[in-house]
């Protein structure tokens, strides 16, 4: 399994640079749907790179992409990709976005690599072995108060016309917190939290891609991940909450006040 992990590890490092020559340039930018899910052709050339080079290696091997959809074979060995979690700052030129590969073995997530192209910034975690930044362990922070913490949160990108709103949540713990930032990054918000940047994060009307690397690099940094009722999160669901574990009943609490409707 290790060799797995050595070949994603490279695999990412060639995304990441693949990126990042097209960062600061003229890209040509599309819609999937609705007004504010963007794509760029930078994100078909990536991801179809890393598929091509899993299926060379592993042609046995079940791949989840964000935009190539599933490609389903052995189910026992399945990759999670995400071309560049962040497109729309991509985009825009604004430096949060990352490429992110998740594998799990049996439905079991066994190893995580983010990488955010600009920063330089190598997110990783193999099952049972810690999380790191750039080779060095990482923990979540030691806040224990919500009141003391720093939360980061996201919107779905249907938010024009989903009964499954975000906005309230998001102006009450910000009066009540440090502060909510809004990166558009899901990945990318997770490793944060990981790194004890952040204390917290919340979310709604997420993808497997957006969060299976990400899940086991925080958990591996000591943190605790759950839905918004308090029960063990799955990668497919779509409600996620992760915290450093110590604000994370208190974030519950103030979470479930709110209405929210079924997806």
């Amino acid at each position: 399994m290790k060799n797995i992990y050595q070949f994603a590890k490279h695999l990412t490092e060639k995304a990441s640079s693949l990126i990042a020559k097209n960062y600061n340039k003229v890209r040509k930018i599309s819609l999937k749907e609705g007004d504010f899910n963007l794509v760029t052709n930078v994100d078909h050339e990536v991801e179809n790179f890393l598929i091509t080079e899993i299926e060379k290696k592993y042609p046995t091997h079940s791949i989840i992409a964000e935009e190539s959809g599933r490609k389903d074979k052995d189910p026992k060995y399945k990759w999670f990709i995400d071309p560049i979690d962040g497109t729309t700052n991509f985009a825009h030129s604004y430096p949060c976005f990352c490429v992110s590969i998740g594998f799990t073995v049996n439905e079991d997530l066994t190893f995580g690599l983010i990488k955010n192209p600009v920063t330089g910034e190598l997110y990783s975690a193999y099952k049972g072995k810690g999380a790191t930044l750039n080779n060095k362990r990482i923990k979540v922070s030691k806040i224990k108060k919500l009141k003391d913490s720093l939360l980061v949160t996201g919107f779905p990108h249907d938010r024009k016309s989903s009964k499954v709103m975000n906005f309230k949540n998001f102006e009450k713990l910000t009066l009540i917190t440090q502060g909510v930032r809004r990166d558009g990054a899901a990945a990318m918000d997770l490793c944060y939290v990981a790194a004890g940047r952040l204390d917290g994060f919340w979310e709604m009307k997420l993808s497997p891609w957006d969060v299976a690397a990400g899940t086991l690099i925080l958990k591996e940094a000591g943190g605790k991940i759950t839905d918004f009722e308090g029960t063990k999160f799955n990668i497919y669901g779509k409600y996620i909450v992760a915290t450093n574990g110590h604000i994370h009943k208190e974030l519950l609490k103030n979470l479930r006040q709110e209405a929210f409707h079924t997806l």
